[in-house]
């Protein structure tokens, strides 16, 4: 019985931990805020007796200016004068930073708490984007193995999630003018695009620029495409947000994170444009154009220092 209540004290104790070093950025900044404002009311509090210590202050040099005025020189002379004034701004200043010590204090340490949660944000933040890394660039090596071994076909399949669907469709000959129905086969792409990290749908629901005209849709994506390369070359790089915000698309974690580099990638943006039919749920199929850009991946680390 003792080592079961032992081990759930350990349990808990252990959870309890984690979750302090789990949401210690959060803690340590409402501890620090709580800190600014409870040093900011300390502070407030001492001025309200700073009268006290300056009447104190101003009757010690009064006095000192009255017995350099009254005594004789062998009595008081200038330099006693001098050195008692000096050793009442000495102990006027002591009391007062006895005063507002608290409030420094606790300012300083509220100021630490905040300092402390942005380093470890910082280096969580550092953590996921190499982790983010790792990730992509295995992805990218199991990638070229399939196209590899199997070709660009079967990776290109794989990737947006292609299937052989046998359709119906209707048609009128030419010579008797009358409708008959045939079977197509169409390689349709799941809804959800399979394993691309960058590729998504370009339709009303997802950009607000999408108009519902194929052609208009075309010349604005290879408009924006080509924009979007003459900038990577102008600057150098360039992050995938930057490309959201010019198809009105918005932004998400991962586009703030990744883009393109010409030192260590592509000089050049493509949307990966294209048009896949796509199956609903009734059997038939629609046309949606599909984007999927050439990011090299994960850029933060690589920006040149003094870059935009």
């Amino acid at each position: 019985m003792a080592n079961k209540i032992i081990s759930s004290i350990s349990t808990a104790a252990h959870k309890l931990g984690f979750g302090v070093k789990k949401h210690s950025p959060e803690i340590l900044v409402v501890t620090g805020i709580v800190g600014v404002v409870g040093a900011a009311v300390l502070a407030c509090r001492a001025t309200t007796k700073i009268s006290k210590i300056t009447e104190e202050k101003n009757e010690q040099l009064a006095l000192i200016d009255k017995s350099s005025k009254t005594k004789s020189e062998e009595e008081y002379s200038i330099e006693d004068a001098k050195h008692d004034r000096v050793i009442v701004y000495a102990k006027t200043g002591v009391k007062l930073l006895k005063l507002y010590a608290p409030s420094i204090v606790l300012g300083a340490a509220s100021i630490v708490c905040i300092l402390a949660s942005h380093n470890i944000l910082k280096k969580r933040e550092a953590a996921i984007a190499a982790a983010y890394a790792a990730v992509d660039k295995g992805f990218k090596e199991y990638r070229d193995r399939v196209i590899e071994r199997f070709g660009e076909q079967v990776d290109k399949e794989l990737k947006y999630g292609l299937k052989a669907q046998q359709i119906e469709e209707e048609t009128v000959d030419e010579g008797s003018g009358k409708t008959k129905k045939s079977k197509k086969t169409i390689n349709a792409a799941d809804p959800d695009l399979g394993d691309s990290p960058y590729a998504m749908w370009f339709d009303k629901d997802t950009s607000s620029a999408y108009q519902n005209s194929e052609d208009y849709n075309r010349f604005f994506l290879r408009a924006r495409q080509q924009e979007a390369t003459d900038k990577l070359r102008a600057v150098g790089w360039l992050s995938l947000s930057e490309v959201y915000d010019a198809l009105g698309i918005p932004k998400t974690k991962m586009s703030q994170i990744v883009g393109w580099n010409v030192e260590h990638g592509d000089d050049f943006v493509d949307f990966g444009f294209e048009i896949i039919p796509v199956m609903k749920e009734n059997g038939e199929y629609e046309n949606k154009i599909k984007l999927d850009f050439n990011v090299m991946g994960n850029i933060l680390d690589i920006i040149p220092t003094g870059g935009r």
